[in-house]
């Protein structure tokens, strides 16, 4: 039996609203259409119009409004269709949602989903990874699952905790199809990575989609007789730093994987954290596989040469091993 990721979202955002009736939906189309993505799909006729709400065409607006709700006690989980959209909302969340914590004491349990990520030739405003744009912002929590099971529990958690948070869906994996997860797995921690291969030779770090591509990059590599060892970050912030280095310490090599722009990316803040605690067991400087500095293309060729794939991510990997003095690459 499999599943696919936008089921695995679906059957958990069933079964928290039934548990929690504080919990409810908002975004442009998640009622009747069922999102854009379908995740939201047949909920409205589960749980009806006052928990899943069709909103206007206003990204500030329905963020807004999430979060007052969230301060006066209730859950809200705001779609938007494309992450792209989110820089629409960055107010909100960046010098509200964010601060009502620390300024006034006051919970913000507000969950934003927020589909990210190229691969479909959707063009350059709707194919971004604007992660990085939230990393440096302290009370938001970042979530980006790479699978099923993990977005399961995950998003359990966002549902159950009382902060901000930005949880990644890749359009990439909603199709996709992992193993069946009935029952729903438990939630899991925030800030907790996992060793999705295990390996001696380079240290591969990833999250989302990019874990997906990771992964296939690893078992060609396994084939040629090179272990590369993948870490699935699953949360953003807070960071495994713990877990990067005790890998570090085995292979002595890293190369982290991102789909977004290289310079000023998460890989960028990752790096440095890596050179501030554990320069000394680097054997190879270590390497950031990116895309280019430029709007990712509507061509589906084009699209495709500027966001990593397996095939190059076994190819940098390989130069990282061979190379005596180490590259940074961007693919």
């Amino acid at each position: 039996m499999s599943i696919t990721f936008t089921q695995a979202l679906r059957d958990t955002l069933t079964a928290e609203m039934k548990r929690d009736p504080s919990i409810f939906l908002m975004g442009e189309d998640i009622g009747l259409y069922g999102g854009a993505f379908g995740v939201t799909r047949g909920l409205l006729e589960t749980f009806g119009p006052q928990r899943v709400r069709d909103t206007p065409i206003s990204e500030q607006a329905l963020t807004g409004i999430a979060i007052g709700a969230a301060v006066a006690g209730q859950r809200p989980v705001i779609e938007f269709m494309f992450m792209d959209f989110i820089t629409l909302a960055v107010d909100q969340i960046v010098n509200m949602a964010a601060k009502l914590k620390p300024i006034y004491g006051m919970d913000c349990p507000l969950v934003i989903r927020a589909p990210h990520g190229g691969g479909r030739g959707y063009g350059a405003t709707h194919s971004q990874s604007l992660e990085r744009l939230f990393m440096g912002i302290p009370g938001i929590l970042i979530a980006a699952p790479s699978n099923a099971a993990d977005a399961s529990a995950l998003l359990q958690t966002a549902l159950r905790g009382k902060s901000p948070v930005l949880f990644l869906e890749h359009k990439m994996l909603y199709p996709q199809r992992f193993d069946d997860i009935d029952p729903l797995p438990e939630p899991i921690p925030f800030g907790v990575a996992n060793v999705v291969r295990t390996g001696k030779d380079v240290t591969l770090i990833s999250w989302s989609y990019m874990t997906q591509l990771a992964i296939q990059a690893s078992d060609q590599l396994r084939s040629s007789g090179i272990e590369a060892e993948v870490i699935d970050l699953l949360t953003l912030n807070p960071l495994d730093m713990g877990m990067i280095i005790e890998s570090l310490k085995q292979t002595g090599r890293v190369m982290i994987i991102e789909e977004g722009p290289k310079t000023g990316g998460v890989g960028a803040e990752i790096a440095a954290q890596i050179m501030e605690q554990a320069y000394d067991y680097l054997e190879k400087p270590l390497l950031r596989l990116a895309s280019p500095d430029l709007p990712i293309p509507s061509a589906k060729n084009l699209e495709a040469a500027c966001i990593p794939s397996a095939e190059s991510i076994q190819k940098a990997a390989r130069e990282l091993l061979s190379s005596n003095q180490g590259t940074v690459i961007s693919d």
